[in-house]
């Protein structure tokens, strides 16, 4: 049984940068889509990255084009979201989820497609 678990999240000021992991135990996440959520108090979770299992395609929602990146560490079993400039509207729970095992050129933004969650991990932007 895959599990994950999100690490990274914290305090920053705007326009600060942070790095999030998810770490993956109990299988590898080579064939396993990863995406990122975020859900922000009072509003739905929405997909901010994911990366696929197939040839690495990854997607951005627009909010965060350009300061986000998604990559794969396969030796470490993680997946990180580096974060920069970040504003106060990217405050909020980050999630990590994973749909797999299975190769696919293109990962998921429909949270439903996701089989594993990991609990979040809080990200503050404040100054």
């Amino acid at each position: 049984q895959l599990q994950l678990v999100e690490s990274g999240g914290g305090l920053v000021q705007p326009g600060g940068s942070l790095r999030l992991s998810c770490a993956a135990s109990g299988s590898t996440l080579d064939y396993y889509a990863i995406g990122w959520f975020r859900q922000a108090p009072g509003k739905e979770r929405v997909a901010v990255s994911c990366i696929s299992s197939g040839n690495g395609s990854t997607y951005y929602a627009d909010s965060v084009k350009g300061r986000f990146a998604i990559s794969r560490d396969n030796a470490k079993n993680t997946v990180s979201l580096q974060m920069n400039n970040l504003k106060a509207e990217d405050a909020a729970v980050y999630y990590c989820a994973a749909r797999g095992p299975t190769i696919q050129r293109m990962c998921p933004i429909r949270q439903s497609w996701y089989d594993y969650w990991g609990q979040g991990t809080q990200v503050t932007v404040s100054s």
